[in-house]
């Protein structure tokens, strides 16, 4: 009898032991949980700003790219049309065309330089505004010069 009290104590003993070692590491799981959702929450945050700042710049990527694309398209437009004018004037008798500066923007010719006379200044831009894809024609800094008639 004495050996089962002194077992039962002993089991007792033991678990009492065991318990009170497992009590720290319950604590500490119990303090590191709200840390480790924080820790958990602060990297949903971080993934969230990321995505988003991924977006915008994706967005601005877009944007410019598009942008650049119509640029590039309208630039093209434009070019063609300078020379195409330019081709048209130095076809064209009675104009001299060494005399007279073409640029493009946005499909508006502007004319610079000097015509011989007030008549061929309206004949050039006559002929520039006849030019496909020209949308107006600025001829202010096309002057007529003194020596003329």
């Amino acid at each position: 009898m004495r050996t089962n009290n002194l077992l039962r104590k002993a089991l007792i003993a033991a678990g009492l032991v065991t318990a009170l070692s497992a009590l720290p590491f319950a604590q500490v799981a119990a303090q590191s949980a709200p840390a480790q959702q924080q820790a958990q929450d602060a990297a949903a945050q971080r993934q969230a700003q990321d995505a988003a700042m991924q977006q915008q710049q994706q967005a601005q990527d877009s944007a410019m790219h598009d942008k650049s694309n119509r640029t590039v398209a309208g630039k093209t437009d434009d070019t063609w049309i300078t020379t195409k004018v330019k081709s048209e004037l130095a076809t064209t008798n009675g104009i001299k065309s060494n005399d007279i500066t073409v640029s493009t923007t946005d499909g508006v010719v502007s004319l610079t330089g000097t015509a011989g006379s007030t008549k061929e200044k309206t004949k050039v831009e006559q002929i520039a505004k006849k030019v496909k894809g020209v949308k107006s024609v600025d001829a202010s800094g096309l002057t007529v010069s003194d020596t003329a008639k």
